[in-house]
């Protein structure tokens, strides 16, 4: 019973601190949109947004 309670523990400390970190990421992702520091086009945007949903889609899978 101890080592299922060990478990949930480490799924919830894990999957807070690792869903975190994606949020970050998406941020940091978001920041890119500032057109006076980068230049980009709108297909390279699709590719990059297709990209990670077709991962997180798997992941779900």
């Amino acid at each position: 019973m101890a080592d299922n309670k060990d478990k949930e523990g480490n799924f919830k400390r894990l999957a807070e601190s690792r869903t975190n970190k994606v949020i970050d990421m998406l941020m940091l992702i978001g920041n890119l949109s500032n057109k006076s520091n980068y230049s980009y086009t709108q297909d390279q945007v699709d590719k990059m947004f297709n990209t990670i949903e077709e991962e997180l889609q798997r992941q779900k899978a």
